[in-house]
């Protein structure tokens, strides 16, 4: 499990790099500059995800199962949260319209939130 988390930690970031990078200079060319801003909230958090996902697969005092949870909580809500804000920010360029997933953004954000309070536990467990 440690892994496949690290794997996903250093994949995350790598992808929040060429995102951050396209949003710093591709982006601006077709969207607003408060559209870029939203792209780059998305980039943001995403590299901090990947980071935390880095720490995380590093311990080795907290119990896989927990681990295991924070994992999927901490990926899906990136997937959910940083990527309907870059596909609400790109959709008007790709001739889509997306507004409809806009409900998917405070899903996502939920679920890293409910992530971090599962990391909290689980360093609070630590013997």
């Amino acid at each position: 499990m440690n892994k496949a988390i690290l794997i996903t930690g250093v994949v995350a970031g790598m992808l929040a790099v060429i995102l951050g990078a396209f949003g710093a200079h591709g982006l601006k060319k077709i969207v607003d500059l408060a559209a870029v801003d939203s792209f780059n909230t998305g980039v943001r958090y995403q590299m901090y995800h990947a980071i935390v996902l880095l720490v995380l697969g590093s311990m080795s005092k907290i119990e896989e199962q927990r681990k295991k949870s924070i994992f999927y909580l901490f990926t899906m809500g990136m997937v959910l949260f940083s990527g309907s804000i870059y596909l609400l920010v790109v959709d008007q360029s790709l001739g889509i319209d997306l507004s409809g997933i806009g409900f998917v953004t405070p899903i996502g954000g939920s679920l890293l939130i409910v992530g971090w309070f599962l990391f909290l536990r689980a360093i609070i467990k630590i013997k």
